[in-house]
């Protein structure tokens, strides 16, 4: 009769316990139990840095805690993702973009980070476009145009860009279409962008948002997008493939990674909710007024895109080697 009565007795304990896990918050539930710290690995005005603080701003709203966006500029973002992967901190989390996996490993001797475990793909949340310019000083409107042009004065013209993919991107141009180009380098894109207003050099390639207010003032002309796609906001401006060099075509990817050893569970809870900010139209049209469309995806989705930004990233390193700093 005792026997029965433990045995009862420790089945409903079994019973209650079951209850209480089954019903507790998960992991990725509970999360996030305090602010939550956003890095952007580039400076105040960037695109990543824009689209950053209009999703902390409603994912904030969302998780009922503070979303809090820190920019940690400094070498072409290098800085900001090595304070991202030294944090181990399961509260902060990396706004960038893919740049420090897709290109960075090919072009820099030694990372301070592992792109491979320390960022782990939580959800791409914008494309941003990219844009080859010229000096309006220059009769040309294409980019074939552009070729011609540059192959009848060898040595004479000048190149830019900012950082991330463009440097190999206009190396695989003068590469491929065979092209005698001096690279002029700057710390800072801004002050080439002007330099390339003001007719100092003649050719330039970064995102469209930095390009965006000369262009409208009538004081550089884009030639092309370096995205496969044409953007839905300038869609009478060409691709680089559509232009005749689809080898140089990327997206602007940019997303959200988070630490080494997040669960998928979290990765999965945090990349709906990036989903659900994406689907609200007042975000959509924000992140339109600044040359931006959101693509926001789940890890997996992201994950490939990734990859496949990567091959292509390394098929042109392939062709032209090391691009110059």
């Amino acid at each position: 009769m005792h026997r029965t009565r433990r045995q009862t007795g420790i089945c409903a304990a079994a019973v209650i316990a079951a209850l209480v896990f089954s019903t507790a918050p998960s992991d990725a539930q509970r999360w996030p139990q305090r602010p939550v710290r956003v890095i952007v690995p580039l400076g105040p005005g960037s695109s990543p840095d824009v689209a950053a603080r209009i999703f902390a701003e409603q994912l904030g709203a969302r998780w009922g805690k503070a979303v809090v966006v820190e920019n940690v500029p400094g070498a072409d973002g290098l800085v900001g993702t090595a304070a991202f992967a030294a944090a181990h901190d399961d509260h902060v989390l990396l706004f960038s973009p893919a740049a420090p996996i897709t290109v960075y490993p090919f072009v820099q001797e030694k990372l301070s980070y592992d792109p491979v475990r320390d960022m782990l793909p939580v959800s791409a949340a914008v494309d941003t476009f990219g844009a080859i310019s010229v000096t309006v000083s220059l009769p040309v409107a294409t980019l074939p145009e552009l070729v011609e042009h540059v192959r009848s004065r060898p040595g004479k013209l000048n190149w830019a860009s900012g950082g991330g993919a463009f440097p190999i991107v206009i190396s695989g141009l003068t590469k491929i279409a065979r092209l005698d180009m001096a690279h002029v380098p700057y710390r800072d894109q801004n002050l080439g962008i002007q330099d390339l207003a003001e007719g100092r050099i003649q050719l330039f390639a970064t995102a469209m948002t930095a390009l965006l207010p000369l262009a409208q003032a009538g004081k550089i002309r884009v030639l092309a997008m370096t995205n496969k796609e044409r953007s839905p906001l300038w869609p009478d401006i060409p691709t680089v493939a559509a232009s005749g060099y689809p080898e140089l075509a990327f997206d602007g990817l940019i997303g959200v990674f988070a630490p080494r050893g997040t669960s998928d569970e979290r990765r999965e809870q945090i990349s709906a909710d990036i989903r659900a900010v994406a689907a609200d139209q007042a975000v959509v049209k924000r992140l339109a007024a600044t040359g931006q469309i959101v693509r926001a995806s789940t890890p997996a989705e992201f994950t490939t895109a990734i990859e496949e930004q990567r091959s292509r990233i390394s098929a042109i390193v392939r062709l032209v080697g090391k691009p110059p700093e």
